[in-house]
């Protein structure tokens, strides 16, 4: 959260305190120009774990926006805001 990354490829890992229907869950990458992406899965995550991988390429604020289903039938929902620097190089 709030944290500045480069641009290219990151992982994204979400831990939760009890186990999820991964099913129902979800990541959604949030870029700065208004578009969005969906973050596929790792299907061999722990119970309690939605974890993927996205690419951020511009720099600006982004957000990740999440949803999960728990096993006892709660929607929690989140965001995780950070941000991304420009890798042009200055001449």
């Amino acid at each position: 959260m709030g944290a500045t990354l480069p641009q290219g490829e990151f992982a994204v890992r979400l831990e939760f305190n009890s186990r999820i229907d991964r099913q129902r869950s979800r990541i959604i990458l949030r870029q700065p120009d208004g578009g969005e992406s969906r973050v596929v899965m790792d299907a061999d995550a722990p119970p309690n774990v939605l974890s993927g991988r996205a690419a951020a390429t511009i720099a600006g604020r982004w957000k990740l926006d999440w949803q999960v289903l728990s096993i006892d039938g709660h929607i929690t929902r989140g965001e995780v805001p950070f941000s991304v620097r420009d890798n042009t190089p200055v001449p």
